[in-house]
């Protein structure tokens, strides 16, 4: 490139000239490449693909629960969270073995936080109890059956449980009956909540061609086919 560049201005001042665009050229690929490593150093992917866009949710079932409070409902058989909220997710083939997690579902005022779980499977799930008092965790599930027992908040280790099976598993306590919970175990690493208006964002995600899925609650979900391209971003609405 140098001695291209040089051989095409035989004068010296553009000889200077031409010595300087290739040296400007090589400054810039050092600093894209270092740009590029700390990227690298830090986690952030400099070709992954990016889906936003918003989801029509039903309408709230009932009022607003205090504090923005989740809680689990059921109507005619189909569970969902009230207010509603999806869960969107990405869904197809993934290089690579799944690195297993840890993750909480709290209780706290006689309540789950958060109310409804999205997991990938084989992710560990603890269930510290912040009440003063007992609680009984325990689903009759088919993704996931299991009675943790009665435990106050010092229990240790904190009771948990692995959702090694796909599906929705509901969770109870046997001595408080309004409380519930779902938990989504699916077979996917890229998954998001969106926010009370429908809003989400997935980020970090690879390049192909996948399908987009939005569970919205027990009997509902929709999808559709998404082919992502390195390095850009896609709008995917769900009106």
């Amino acid at each position: 490139m140098k001695k291209f560049l040089l051989s095409s201005y035989p004068d010296g001042l553009s000889r200077r000239w031409a010595g300087s665009i290739y040296e400007a050229i090589q400054e810039l690929g050092t600093w894209a490449w270092r740009v590029g490593s700390c990227l690298g150093l830090l986690g952030i992917s400099v070709e992954a693909a990016t889906i936003e866009g918003r989801v029509s949710l039903p309408k709230v079932r009932v009022a607003p629960v205090i504090n923005q409070r989740y809680e689990i409902i059921a109507t005619g058989g189909v569970l969902g969270t009230n207010p509603p909220l999806a869960v969107v997710y990405l869904e197809g083939k993934f290089a690579g073995a799944a690195t297993p997690a840890v993750v909480q579902m709290i209780q706290r005022e006689m309540a789950f936080v958060p109310a409804l779980l999205p997991v990938r499977i084989g992710t560990k799930v603890e269930f510290p109890n912040l009440d003063p008092g007992f609680h009984n965790i325990f689903s009759f599930s088919l993704a996931k059956r299991f009675d943790l027992g009665r435990y106050r908040s010092d229990e240790k280790p904190v009771p948990s449980q692995v959702f090694d099976a796909l599906g929705l598993v509901t969770l109870r306590c046997d001595i408080h009956e309004h409380m519930r919970a779902l938990v989504l175990v699916l077979d996917t690493p890229y998954f998001t909540i969106t926010d009370e208006e429908g809003s989400f964002r997935l980020i970090d995600l690879p390049a192909g061609a996948f399908t987009l899925k939005v569970w919205l609650d027990s009997k509902t979900i929709r999808e559709r086919p998404v082919v992502l391209v390195r390095d850009t971003a896609r709008r995917m609405d769900f009106p």
